[in-house]
């Protein structure tokens, strides 16, 4: 006799991934797909290849995935964001996943930022966490299975020359899940943070010399990361098993980190 089916981790669980279209959030939603998730993919700018994502999780008679433009950095387009979500599969969301960031690709150092790309870089990475986590906090599902994944880096354990703005966002942003985890005590809702490393994706490679990468390499297990390294991570910190992993910041680097920001 066949055995019962076994239902999937995160079946009829709604997760709200920001940063979808491109790069380690698509990785994630399709991973969080794969473990029978309900999606809310969020783009900023690119609806085309949101919509692709999209159609790939739909058919014609049952849709399992919604895209949603949203500014981060915008209170009101945030809030707007997540009454979609409730409105897409009529339940508060259970997950989101905070993908969405900024890099200036120019590496300035501290003393040639512009207040305007500092600003800039604050305004997603920073205000866009802290607004999507807000809201979060507010109104996902309580009781057992709420989870907030966070996106740091990890430059801000590294901290090369050049990324003063994106280290010192990333910093806050770790700061900010911790303390969310211990006020959101009691609640069944975990806030974790990851921060990886050096991945492949456009956000990386951009504005960056072919010498530089490989030095990268030479300090990462001699590979650049695979967004597919990362998604299994967020795919565990978002299940029932992981509700005791809390307040943490994982660093999905093939890095080991000196706690005075040097590569070993």
């Amino acid at each position: 006799m066949a055995e019962p089916a076994t239902a999937l981790p995160l079946a009829d669980r709604v997760a709200i991934v920001t940063g979808a279209s491109g790069g380690i959030g698509r990785a994630v939603a399709l991973h969080l797909a794969s473990l029978g998730a309900r999606l809310i993919l969020v783009y900023s700018s690119n609806s085309a290849r949101a919509d692709l994502l999209a159609a790939g999780f739909n058919s014609p008679s049952h849709t399992r995935a919604v895209t949603v433009q949203a500014d981060v950095s915008d209170p009101v387009s945030v809030r707007s964001l997540f009454d979609q979500a409730e409105l897409a599969f009529s339940s508060p969301p259970h997950i989101l996943v905070a993908c969405a960031g900024f890099l200036d690709s120019k590496y300035p150092t501290l003393a040639d930022t512009t207040v305007e790309d500092w600003d800039k870089t604050f305004a997603v990475n920073v205000k866009g966490s802290f607004l999507c986590c807000r809201e979060a906090a507010n109104r996902l599902v309580r009781g057992g299975g709420g989870r907030i994944i966070t996106f740091s880096s990890s430059i801000a354990g590294t901290l090369l020359p050049s990324y003063s703005a994106y280290a010192a966002s990333n910093a806050a942003v770790e700061a900010m899940t911790k303390i969310l985890a211990k006020e959101l005590q009691g609640t069944g809702i975990t806030a974790n943070c990851i921060a990886p490393g050096p991945i492949k994706t456009d956000l990386f490679f951009a504005g960056k010399s072919e010498e530089f990468i490989e030095r990268v390499i030479q300090k990462s297990s001699g590979r650049i990361g695979e967004t597919e390294d990362v998604a299994p991570v967020v795919g565990f910190l978002v299940q029932d098993e992981a509700h005791w992993v809390n307040g943490q910041v994982i660093r999905v680097n093939g890095q080991v980190i000196r706690v005075n920001g040097g590569f070993v």
